[in-house]
């Protein structure tokens, strides 16, 4: 029987590759929900700030499962707008589990490495381990999961996946904090540019191929136990074990690529105390709830991508 997957934030970086993986499935059939860069009828155009919408949008697809990709997931702009923040993290996060569980739908709500704290010497950190988000992005997420499984309490069918910083294939660089890093190491062939990369906090980027492989088997394998949904655990968080500081990237980057560095240095300093973002040292994901449900957990190596990625531009 085909089952019906709905995918939120469709045309962002890791909704487009969730709803390719679910299209590309046996025994699937899949749906794209966007806003501001919808294209109708491949992807729908509908408001989840709106819970009339988003309640018509699940009547009319009629889905046994919703990955909620939608979020404002960059740290600064959820700094700059917390409220805004709040409204599409929190507000139409709760909407729609809400919606989805009234009706019996799976609701998988992708969620962040960064409702931990990253204190030195923490990770990793279990599913299971106490929050504690040092910035409004992390906050705002923290508490879209709170919602999320308070709104399908009753049901058992909400679902939260966390996942550190993303890469994999975009329409501009800057979607993903991590390809965008190209651009700062073509902009370093300049000896002259002063750019300083930070080489403090670690980092382990994860490709949105693999982020979607796991949704996709989250929702085989809570389908296949719906009878004792209630049973199975409601967070689980899914990592890569590449473990780079931003400037290790840029490094690993201009290596595959074969050009220097020259006009780029590690800063190891930390946190600026007066920064209006403070971001964590290392939050590394603990996988083993995943592994405990018998779902791999495997991921692409981050170098052996990028040389696919970037042959092309190989010298």
């Amino acid at each position: 029987m085909t089952q019906t997957v709905l995918v939120t934030g469709a045309t962002g970086l890791l909704g487009r590759e969730v709803l390719r993986v679910f299209q590309r499935a046996s025994g699937w059939e899949a749906v794209g929900q966007g806003l501001t860069r919808a294209d109708p009828p491949a992807i729908l155009k509908v408001d989840l700030q709106d819970a009339g919408e988003i309640e018509k949008l699940l009547d009319e697809v009629k889905p046994q499962v919703v990955v909620h990709c939608a979020a404002n997931r960059f740290p600064d702009q959820c700094e700059s707008n917390p409220e805004l923040a709040r409204v599409i993290n929190v507000t139409a996060s709760r909407a729609l589990a809400q919606a989805t569980s009234s009706r019996s739908i799976l609701l998988i709500y992708i969620s962040t490495d960064y409702v931990f704290p990253g204190r030195p010497g923490e990770a990793p950190y279990e599913a299971s381990s106490v929050t504690d988000p040092t910035n409004i992005y992390g906050v705002t997420k923290r508490d879209g999961e709170d919602a999320v499984l308070e709104a399908t309490r009753d049901s058992g069918l909400g679902v939260i996946l966390r996942v550190p910083v993303l890469y994999g294939r975009t329409n501009t660089s800057s979607e993903s904090d991590v390809n965008t890093l190209v651009d700062a190491v073509w902009k370093a062939q300049d000896s002259n540019a002063g750019l300083k990369m930070d080489d403090w906090a670690q980092r382990y980027p994860t490709n949105t191929e693999d982020v979607a492989r796991v949704c996709r088997d989250i929702a085989v394998k809570y389908l296949s136990e719906k009878d004792q949904v209630t049973l199975l655990p409601k967070i689980l968080q899914f990592s890569s074990e590449d473990r780079m500081t931003k400037y290790e990237i840029c490094e690993t980057l201009a290596e595959v690529l074969g050009v220097p560095l020259p006009g780029m240095t590690g800063n190891q300093q930390g946190n600026d105390p007066s920064a209006a973002v403070q971001r964590p040292f290392d939050t590394h994901l603990s996988t083993q709830a995943l592994k405990d449900l018998g779902i791999e957990v495997h991921t692409q190596d981050f170098k052996s991508w990028w040389r696919r990625e970037m042959r092309a531009f190989r010298h």
